[in-house]
């Protein structure tokens, strides 16, 4: 990148079922935190961007309301009503242009409060797909992983190794909603069956939450205690999930490879030391390790079984316990950004993996994975 911005300070609440608390105070206590930990004052903040749905919170203009808990009050404001990875994103555009030094990105989601998977369907096909009520997030979902199963020769008990691990890695993330030390491939495949073959412990964990990213440019980051560099950053949009393959993730691998070309990354399997991969359901962190060049195309259930994927492995996967233990729909992608960041600073509790020094972070939007962002983070 030919200028440098940095990750200067985050903030993430506890990840909840039931939160207890308004999206107002939720944003105001990450963007407070993140601030202190910035050793800044909202009046040095250039730009704000907000990641929120409104759809998912109810009400149109739904970043209204946050402007003053987000710490946006007459400042240059925005929205991005995607994943949270993508206002990230905006605010190093910005940074970028050379017009704004610090930017604040906060994402913020209710699932409490809205009917799970429901409003997923609005980005169904309106005259066709949405009328018939077949499909869904996880109806297509399931769709997605037996094409892949199809296509590579991934099993179910793969899959729900992929579940396990991550159950696993959250036990030692106080922040998860979902964990399990002891889960193993046999209790994910005791859950609940939704549609063949996902299972419940196979999807993720919808939750309440919010996440706090400042973003710094060069110049402004040189103050700042440990700054986690924007190594590169790539994104990729695919077609509707009936027009293209769902057997591969054709748009994160083409955005792997704009934000590698940026990176200077040749040989990810060994330049890369961890990733916070955002698996919406399970199957999709193995179509994940290809589509980012962990491992040749199809072997994406080889390299899991490979142990390389575990907190202890060669390249660990999700130490955080991913999507699949906490997914705020909107902000998501900010918590692999900020568990990555985490890792690098040595700042990951129990989960932390030694020597991490350049990491990534993946996002995604869309119905299988339609939509998907690549950051490379690292070090100094």
């Amino acid at each position: 990148m030919d200028k440098e911005v940095a990750i200067i300070a985050y903030a993430q609440t506890p990840y909840e079922a039931d939160a207890n608390a308004s999206r107002e105070m939720q944003v105001l206590q990450v963007a407070k935190a993140a601030l202190e930990a910035a050793g800044l004052k909202r009046d040095e903040l250039d730009t704000v961007i907000t990641a929120n749905n409104d759809y998912l919170d109810g009400r149109t203009i739904s970043n209204m309301r946050l402007v003053e808990p987000s710490g946006a009050w007459r400042k240059n404001e925005s929205k991005v009503e995607m994943d949270g990875a993508y206002a990230v994103l905006y605010a190093l555009m910005r940074i970028l242009s050379g017009d704004h030094g610090i930017a604040m990105v906060v994402g913020e989601s209710q699932a409490s409060v809205y009917a799970g998977y429901v409003p997923g369907t609005m980005m169904l096909d309106p005259t066709f797909d949405r009328q018939r009520g077949l499909l869904n997030e996880v109806s297509a979902a399931a769709l997605q992983a037996r094409a892949y199963m199809h296509a590579s020769g991934v099993t179910e008990e793969q899959i729900a190794g992929v579940a396990a691990k991550n159950l696993g890695n959250a036990a030692k993330n106080p922040l998860a909603l979902r964990s399990d030390a002891g889960a193993d491939a046999a209790k994910v495949l005791a859950s609940r069956m939704l549609y063949s073959p996902i299972r419940e412990l196979m999807t993720s964990a919808l939750c309440d939450g919010a996440c706090a990213i400042i973003l710094a440019s060069g110049k402004a980051a040189t103050k700042a205690e440990k700054p986690v560099w924007i190594k590169g950053v790539g994104f990729s949009h695919d077609s509707y999930l009936t027009e293209r393959s769902l057997s591969r993730l054709t748009s994160l691998k083409d955005a792997a490879s704009r934000c590698y070309s940026m990176a200077g990354i040749e040989n990810p399997a060994s330049q890369i030391d961890l990733a916070e991969v955002h698996e919406c359901f399970a199957h999709e962190e193995l179509m994940a390790y290809e589509a980012l060049g962990f491992c040749p195309e199809g072997e994406g259930g080889a390299f899991f079984d490979s142990g390389a994927t575990r907190i202890d492995g060669s390249l660990p996967v999700n130490a955080s316990g991913g999507a699949m233990c906490a997914n705020v729909v909107c902000a998501a992608g900010m918590a692999r950004i900020i568990e990555a960041s985490m890792q690098i600073r040595g700042e990951a509790g129990e989960r932390q993996v030694e020597g991490v020094k350049t990491a990534l972070a993946h996002g995604q939007t869309g119905i299988c994975a339609q939509e998907n962002i690549v950051f490379v983070l690292g070090g100094e």
